[in-house]
C-alpha cells in the first residue's frame, strides 16, 4: 500500500485560502492562509473559454465576482446543467481569460462574513500559474514548504464542453517543476471523480479521493471500498460527518468517531476531512458562543476531537485557528 506521510503529523490545508478572512480563491486569501500557518493552498480549478485554468469554487461565477455589475456581459447569463443540477448565472468557460481579468472577486458568504465584504473588488481572479508562483515565493519567504492542493472541479462537465482540466493541469505542474516524486513544493491532487484522478496519476503526485455524504458514497467508506481507493489514490477527503457525526446530546455536540480513520489508515490512506469553520453558524450548537452566527465559537474543541481521532490533515477556512490548536494539541500530546 502507498502512503504519503510527510514531516508534520497534521497538515493544515487552507481551504480556498484564508477564506474566513478574505474573499475566497484570491491571491490575498491564499497568501494570508499560508502566513497564518497553512501548509497547503487549496485551489478549485475551472477552465476559461480559451483553456486557461483559473481558481473558482464552481464554473458559475456570479456568486463570487462582480460580473452582474458589468453590462457588457449581461448577455452571457444563462442556465446550464452541471452534474445533473440546473444552475443559472455566468460561467467561467463562456469567458476568455482576458475577459475574466476585467472582473473582481466578491465575498461568497456576506451574511456570515460581513467583514470580508470590505475586500470586495480588491482582487482579480487568479490563474493556476500565479498560484504556483505564490506558493514558491512563500516557501522561500517563510522558510518552510507551502504546497498547492488543486481540485479538478466537475471534470466530466468540463470534458463534455471540450475543456478537459487534466491536460493543462499536468502541463502546468510539469512546467513549474512540480510533477514527479520530489516536487519543488509539496502537491496533492484532489477530485470527486475517479477518472480525473487516474488521468492525473501521470504526474506521479499523491492523489486524494474526495467523498460526499450522499448515499452513493457509502460503499467507498467501507474497508473493501477503501482498499479499492488505495489502488489508485493516496488519501481520502471525506466530509467531517463521515469521520465524526454530530450528536446534540453530547457535551460538545460531537458523537463518537466512526471507524473511517482507522479503516483508511489500515488501507494505507491518509485522511483529510473538510471543512472546518470557526463561526457559530457552522459549529455544533453546544460549541456556539451565543446567538450571533458571525461570531467565533468553540472551534478549538472541534479541532481537538478530530486531531484525537487521528486525522492527517484538515481543510479549514481559518488556518490560524487550526495552526494554534494543532500546536497546543501536539505539545500536550
Amino acid at each position: 500500500m502507498r502512503r504519503n506521510k510527510q514531516d508534520s503529523p497534521i497538515k493544515i490545508i487552507s481551504h480556498r485560502g484564508a477564506s474566513g478572512h478574505r474573499p475566497e480563491h484570491t491571491l490575498g486569501s491564499y497568501e494570508l492562509g499560508a502566513r497564518y500557518g497553512g501548509d497547503f493552498i487549496e485551489v478549485d480549478l475551472v477552465a476559461t473559454a480559451d483553456g486557461h485554468l483559473v481558481a473558482r469554487h464552481e464554473p458559475e461565477i456570479g456568486g463570487t465576482t462582480d460580473v452582474a455589475d458589468h453590462p457588457e456581459f449581461a448577455d452571457r447569463r444563462t442556465t446550464r446543467t452541471v452534474d445533473g443540477r440546473a444552475t443559472t448565472g455566468w460561467f467561467a468557460h463562456d469567458f476568455t481569460l482576458a475577459e475574466l481579468r476585467t472582473l473582481r472577486a466578491t465575498e461568497r458568504l456576506p451574511e456570515v462574513r460581513p467583514a470580508n465584504t470590505a475586500h470586495n473588488g480588491d482582487y482579480a481572479i487568479p490563474t493556476f500559474a500565479e498560484i504556483i508562483d505564490l506558493a514558491k515565493r512563500l516557501t522561500a519567504e517563510l522558510g518552510r514548504p507551502v504546497g498547492v492542493y488543486p481540485e479538478t472541479k466537475h471534470p466530466a462537465y468540463h470534458a463534455a464542453a471540450g475543456l478537459a482540466l487534466e491536460p493543462p493541469l499536468i502541463d502546468a505542474l510539469r512546467g513549474a517543476g512540480l510533477a514527479g516524486p520530489e516536487p519543488e513544493v509539496p502537491v496533492f491532487l484532489q477530485s470527486f471523480e475517479r477518472a480525473s484522478l487516474e488521468e492525473l496519476a501521470a504526474t506521479g503526485l499523491p492523489l486524494v479521493q474526495l467523498m460526499g455524504t450522499e448515499a452513493h458514497w457509502a460503499p467507498l467508506t467501507t474497508p473493501d471500498g477503501l482498499a479499492e481507493v488505495a489502488s489508485y489514490a493516496h488519501a481520502i477527503g471525506p466530509a467531517k460527518d463521515q469521520v465524526m457525526p454530530r450528536d446534540p446530546a453530547a457535551e460538545d455536540g460531537l458523537g463518537a468517531p466512526t471507524s473511517l480513520v482507522a479503516d483508511a489508515h489500515a488501507a494505507g490512506l491518509l485522511v483529510h476531512p473538510y471543512t472546518f469553520r470557526s463561526e457559530n453558524h457552522f459549529l455544533p450548537e453546544a460549541l456556539r458562543s451565543g446567538d450571533d452566527p458571525t461570531a467565533y465559537g468553540g472551534f478549538a474543541a472541534e479541532y481537538d476531537a478530530f486531531f484525537a481521532a487521528g486525522v492527517d490533515g484538515v481543510f479549514t477556512d481559518h488556518s490560524r485557528h487550526a495552526f494554534l490548536t494543532r500546536e497546543l494539541f501536539l505539545q500536550e500530546g
